[in-house]
């Protein structure tokens, strides 16, 4: 049954995406449900394949345009112009049949390929030469200023004014073995160049890219490819953050504190660290002194790791250049007479070290800690200015303001008028506020923070005291086992590292 539509000409619609396509049926296949098509047409154009084959989930519409009869030929080789002459396509992409004038000869004519003149004649018949004057007479008038080629277009019409004599040999030289240079120029065949460009994304439809590597697969596993060395499964690949080795999975929640916990916090890398109470943070801090880590020690550490805060927070490299110095930072140290004032002192001593201009706050007192005047003393060798009058801090907007002013066992000292006055002035300023070790108060600070420094552990601090951080002050892992802190440092390779509610 399927053999009967051979050699029929049909007009198969692939939908929007492949287009119409018109042909003569050279092969049906009821088993794999297929059709091909021999010297195939896309939407009017010819195609550069010489068959294609369309699988039946593919054809939206199938119209048969020709029959061939008993008596026609059965080998169905070329297409030709005139077959499909008949063929359309209308606007919306469907086929349609157009009527055509036909000869009165029932038997359809072959219309011979074009060869090369200089080896062979050709004979032109009568309908060759009235279409192929037409398709010159088109075609002539964009090339008519090359010389060489309208002495084609004489010989053309030479042999369209005698259509029974046959078109004369061209002369060569020594048996034909340099080709004219009329030839070499225009010998192509013109209706063989494409008037579109080739259709990537539609032929790329109709390729099976699944189908072909399952076969690729099928014979690489039929012929051992794949038993040679070769893996079955693609090897695992790591990025450069990544352990290669497999490590035992990771405890988040590694510092316990043996009291409730009020509030905790979570590292950049998810490892949980609890507050303390400021009862057992100064229990901490006394145990560490009694094993060699002295005031002047923490005082130390904690000016370091404060100072290097300040440092990114004003701009680091990209501030704090040699050619920058037109350009220097300017930072404000409100401290008060403790040793929370004493560690805001030594981190303006490390600031200035650093080419920082730093205006040092501190009231008058009768008498003062030992440990704010050593600091005081080492804070007078520098360039920076220290001044107990708030009318001797600028006006003007600073960089930043380290706030230094409270401590628990001093609570007093929030009711003195300097203290109202310098948070006034730090109010009034708008510069953002750095706060050291702040402690926690039922009440709301006169200053809001925008970031605040804990030490070692941090306190519950709340909202007040803004993007919380957390600074190593060198306490020995034992210290915190003897104060009942099972503890495991989660700074990493760093001294100060961001924290963030849980």
């Amino acid at each position: 049954m399927a053999m009967d539509w051979l050699g029929s000409i049909v007009s198969i619609n692939c939908g929007d995406s492949l287009g119409v396509y018109q042909g003569r049926v050279s092969a049906v296949d009821q088993v794999s449900q297929t059709i091909s098509l021999t010297r195939p047409f896309h939407n009017g154009v010819k195609c550069l394949v010489p068959e294609v084959t369309f699988r039946a989930g593919d054809i939206t519409e199938l119209k048969i345009l020709e029959i061939p009869g008993p008596g026609d030929n059965q080998q169905f080789g070329d297409l030709h112009q005139t077959e499909l002459g008949q063929v359309g396509i209308s606007q919306n992409g469907t086929s349609k049949v157009v009527k055509k004038p036909t000869s009165s000869s029932s038997t359809p004519q072959n219309i011979p390929k074009r060869t090369d003149v200089k080896s062979q004649d050709v004979a032109i018949s009568p309908q060759q030469q009235q279409c192929s004057k037409s398709y010159v007479d088109r075609h002539l008038e964009s090339l008519s200023q090359s010389k060489s080629f309208r002495r084609r277009h004489n010989s053309w019409s030479s042999s369209s004014r005698h259509p029974n004599q046959a078109t004369p040999k061209k002369s060569g030289l020594k048996n034909g073995q340099m080709k004219n240079k009329d030839d070499e120029c225009f010998g192509d065949d013109i209706e063989e160049i494409p008037d579109t460009d080739f259709d990537f994304e539609g032929n790329l439809a109709l390729f099976d890219k699944a189908a072909v590597f399952e076969e690729i697969d099928t014979y690489e596993r039929r012929s051992g490819t794949r038993s040679r060395g070769v893996p079955n499964e693609r090897p695992a690949r790591y990025r450069h953050d990544e352990n290669i080795l497999e490590s035992e999975p990771i405890v988040y929640r590694r510092i316990t504190v043996p009291h409730g916990v009020s509030k905790e916090f979570c590292t950049d890398s998810g490892l949980v660290v609890p507050s303390v109470s400021y009862e057992l943070h100064k229990k901490l801090l006394s145990v560490a002194e009694k094993h060699g880590l002295t005031l002047e020690r923490r005082l130390e550490m904690t000016g370091v790791c404060a100072s290097q805060m300040a440092l990114t927070l004003l701009g680091g490299p990209n501030r704090l250049n040699p050619k920058n110095v037109h350009q220097r930072p300017t930072v404000a140290l409100l401290c008060g007479p403790h040793v929370k004032g004493a560690q805001g002192i030594s981190c303006g001593r490390h600031l200035a070290n650093h080419d920082v201009q730093v205006i040092l706050f501190l009231p008058n007192f009768v008498k003062m800690l030992e440990s704010i005047t050593n600091e005081l003393s080492l804070f007078s060798k520098t360039q920076g200015q220290q001044v107990s009058s708030l009318r001797d801090l600028p006006t003007s907007p600073v960089d930043l303001v380290i706030n230094c002013l409270d401590c628990p066992e001093n609570a007093f000292l929030r009711d003195q008028p300097w203290y109202k006055a310098a948070v006034a002035w730090a109010n009034q300023n708008r510069a953002p506020v750095l706060s050291i070790d702040p402690p926690v108060h039922e009440v709301e600070q006169g200053i809001d923070a925008k970031w605040s420094l804990a030490l070692g552990l941090p306190l519950p601090l709340g909202e007040h005291a803004g993007r919380v951080y957390l600074c190593d002050i060198g306490i020995p892992q034992q210290v915190f086992q003897e104060v009942g802190i099972n503890y495991h440092s989660p700074f990493g390779c760093k001294f100060v590292i961001p924290l963030h509610s849980a």
